[in-house]
């Protein structure tokens, strides 16, 4: 009987399993379903357009805390800078996503000849079904074969982004409104002379812009969300290192926290440290900030304060920052402060009603649409075959904030009575309603290990 199966082989169920590997004292079977062909890429490092790149310096996108530079290390030894020149800015390199998704792949082929004894087995399917009973759980894949396991670990990604409401009817009449901007191929149906209009204003539209940018775009294009906001980018200038937030009593309030990470703000300012220091410090203690917070204060941070977190803490890449700016400068690219109000498809031209903050609706004829809002995390329960199998057993429920799934401390499943599920884990950015900052290296990193870990042991942790 197989030990553990591994649901999700994007990046943090590849780095659980090579955690595992180097965690296990037995001999076991990890099985990971995964539909692509190349484990740890996911969504994420799936993407095959050049334009793609890590938004985080490669020498911090750590896998092993004990080796943080591994994966800038591989880069240069596998010769994959001195192909890409434009991946170096100001000394730090930036390589295409698709690299970190190989790295990945290479880290669990050698977890597996590492360890003879633990097998690493890929299914390239997906999990349709999963079953508790008394001796652990029975997952059964779309090919038709059932896996038998005494733990599962789900390591699935965000729910996809959902078509807003006022784009559905056109979308549903053969609309040109590209709904998935990840997908292979999903924007060369834009002509190069295209007016878009871009839904979003955050990393991913940015790498829309970017994509428009290489293949040479020169249409106008435009980029809505309800504040405006875009994202922001890095600053490497050497600086002191902020670090406040690990000393200092949490606040135990969304606005006494947003006031504390203000005047930090100023502060650092007044010292020639940049707001970027300020934001990492918050980052690396997000947990202890996190946890101060009361249920009631955790909504209300979410609900106020997120959109401007999210453009501090997800930064741009240099190189997509610098396509955003040039085509802003140049008038091609434009942002709004606005809200979708209605779309109109009828077969030739398809108009878009926005309604800007504080002024009336207007509308634009525009040639495309591309969605790049965020994921749609009221639909987690119901994202996928799999997770809605389990909800129906009582032995998941959607975790208290509304960013994912409800985990325990050990990051085991709670059920929707409030019990511990036993021998299921939740792996990844759908645990992070319970730890707060598990979006990105080595927040995710350090996760996959300890969830491997807590499933490593015989009696789940507890």
């Amino acid at each position: 009987m197989p030990d553990i199966v591994i649901v999700g082989g994007g990046f943090s169920g590849a780095v659980t399993a090579v955690n595992l590997a180097r965690t296990l004292t037995h001999s076991a079977v990890i099985d990971i379903v995964e539909p692509r062909s190349v484990l740890g890429a996911g969504v994420a490092y799936a993407a095959t357009d050049p334009a793609h790149r890590i938004n985080v310096p490669a020498s911090r996108m750590t896998v092993f805390a004990d080796d943080p530079t591994q994966f800038d290390r591989w880069l240069r030894d596998q010769g994959a800078l001195a192909a890409d020149p434009d991946a170096l800015w100001g000394g730090h390199a930036f390589p295409q996503r698709a690299l970190f998704g190989l790295y990945i792949a290479e880290l669990v082929a050698d977890a597996a000849k590492a360890r003879p004894d633990v097998q690493i087995r890929h299914h390239r399917a997906r999990a349709t079904d999963i079953q508790a009973h008394g001796s652990g759980f029975s997952v059964l894949l779309d090919e038709g074969t059932r896996l038998e396991a005494g733990r599962v670990i789900l390591a699935l990604s965000h729910p996809p982004p959902a078509v807003p409401a006022p784009l559905r009817a056109a979308l549903a009449k053969g609309a040109p409104i590209v709904a998935d901007p990840w997908a292979p191929g999903a924007l060369d149906p834009v002509a190069d002379d295209a007016s878009v209009l871009i839904v979003g204003t955050g990393l991913t539209m940015a790498d829309v812009v970017a994509s428009l940018d290489r293949r040479r775009h020169h249409g106008p294009i435009i980029a809505l969300s309800r504040r405006g906001l875009l994202s922001r980018g890095h600053n490497f200038a050497p600086a002191a290192a902020s670090e406040i937030f690990k000393t200092a009593p949490p606040p135990t309030t969304a606005l006494a926290l947003s006031c504390a990470v203000r005047a930090q703000v100023r502060r650092a300012h007044s010292q020639g440290i940049p707001w970027q220091s300020v934001f990492d410090d918050v980052r690396a203690n997000a947990l202890r900030l996190w946890s101060a917070l009361p249920l009631a204060e955790q909504r209300r941070l979410l609900r106020h304060l997120r959109p401007f977190w999210d453009v501090h803490r997800f930064r741009l890449s240099p190189q997509a920052e610098a396509a955003v700016a040039r085509l802003h400068d140049t008038g091609q690219l434009q942002t709004l402060a606005a809200s979708l109000a209605g779309a109109d498809w009828d077969g030739k031209a398809l108009t878009v009603q926005i309604q800007p903050r504080r002024a009336p609706t207007k509308s634009l004829g525009v040639d495309a649409v591309v969605v790049t809002t965020g994921p749609a995390h009221g639909s987690i329960l119901h994202a996928n075959q799999a997770l809605e199998s389990l909800a129906r057993q009582g032995l998941i429920r959607a975790d208290g904030v509304g960013l994912g799934l409800d985990v325990d401390q050990h990051s085991r499943a709670i059920g929707q009575d409030g019990t511990v599920a036993r021998g299921l884990f939740i792996a990844g950015p759908l645990a992070r309603g319970r730890f707060g900052e598990l979006m990105g290296l080595p927040q995710v990193s350090d996760h996959a290990a300890a969830v491997a870990l807590a499933a490593a042991r015989r009696q789940d942790g507890s």
